[in-house]
Order: structure tokens, then C-alpha cells, then sequence
């Protein structure tokens, strides 16, 4: 997998990614939101800790611009 995820997106991706958790895991919200919100939380870490994203892959998008070692 190439990395493709930047470290501003990481940032972001993780903040959105507790945010997210928070709100799943608080109460604050009931049935298939609470579901749908924690997904996403999850998916926003995992994304973030792995530097790489399958949908920006299909999108063509690179927010990171570290270039490779040779």
C-alpha cells in the first residue's frame, strides 16, 4: 500500500475520528446513527493510523507529500 494520506489529513482524520467516538460511545445518540457514527470514527482512525485511505486510491487524490526514499 502507498501512503496517501498527508499529515495535516492525519490530523484531522484523527480529531473527527474522537470526536466521533465520543459521540458514539456517550449516549448521545440512539440506534442506527449510533452505529453508523461509530463506523465512521473507527474508519477515520484506522485510516489516519495507517496513512492510507482505499477511497482516496479510487478518487486519485495524494494529500501526502513526502516523496519516496530511493
Amino acid at each position: 500500500m502507498k501512503k496517501n494520506v498527508g499529515t495535516g489529513d492525519r490530523f484531522l482524520r484523527v480529531m473527527i475520528g474522537v470526536i466521533a467516538l465520543i459521540l458514539g460511545l456517550s449516549g448521545m445518540l440512539d440506534g442506527t446513527l449510533k452505529w453508523i457514527v461509530l463506523g465512521v470514527g473507527a474508519v477515520m482512525i484506522i485510516t489516519s493510523s495507517v496513512q492510507f485511505c482505499p477511497l482516496y486510491t479510487l478518487l486519485g487524490v495524494n494529500t501526502n507529500k513526502e516523496k519516496g526514499k530511493k
